[in-house]
């Protein structure tokens, strides 16, 4: 018969299923342009972690923290609770040439996370940059101290909340007849 609207109704089209959240080694894991991104809570980092290093993720690219202080609303799989910062680790597997992004939310109420490390060493540096800006600490780090503040610092310059302060400027005219 021909679509005259007669006869019976066609049932509407479904709506396609929901794909489950991929996984990976218990985590989340979202997709980006260039990179997979694993998301996971403090009490799986550690493992997660050592997980990626046996799949082949042999050399750490950076470890950096960031403070969504003013930017709470941000998306994340489902399972994953935001907290005010987060550290960020860049992982690269150079046999298979692929690389993996970890981000571990980290509360502000107690913002401590186990270092990596005794699973790579070169991640020494990276920790005590966090540390000295954002003020995560690294638990079993061998050094945590600052790094590019002075030891007696008060503060950790790269919070949102940290007071920037000011150095008064005093301009005065060019004299006169002075050309540029």
């Amino acid at each position: 018969m021909s679509g005259d609207g007669g006869g019976e109704a066609s049932a509407p089209a479904s709506a396609p299923a929901a794909r489950p959240q991929e996984t990976l080694h218990g985590c989340p894991v979202v997709d980006g342009p260039n990179t997979r991104v694993v998301h996971c809570n403090r009490d799986r980092y550690l493992d997660l972690c050592r997980a990626l290093r046996a799949d082949g993720y042999a050399m750490p690219i950076g470890v950096t923290g960031v403070d969504y202080l003013t930017h709470p609303g941000r998306v994340l799989p489902e399972g994953i609770r935001p907290e005010r910062f987060e550290v960020v680790v860049e992982l690269l597997d150079l046999a298979h040439r692929r690389r993996i992004r970890v981000r571990l939310q980290v509360p502000a109420s107690d913002p401590v996370v186990a270092s990596l490390f005794e699973l790579w060493p070169g991640t020494e540096y990276h920790e005590r940059e966090t540390y000295d800006m954002f003020g995560i600490v690294f638990e079993g780090h061998p050094d945590l101290t600052r790094i590019l503040m002075p030891e007696d610092w008060e503060g950790h310059p790269l919070r949102k909340d940290y007071d920037t302060g000011h150095v008064p400027v005093q301009f005065k005219e060019a004299p006169r007849g002075a050309t540029i």
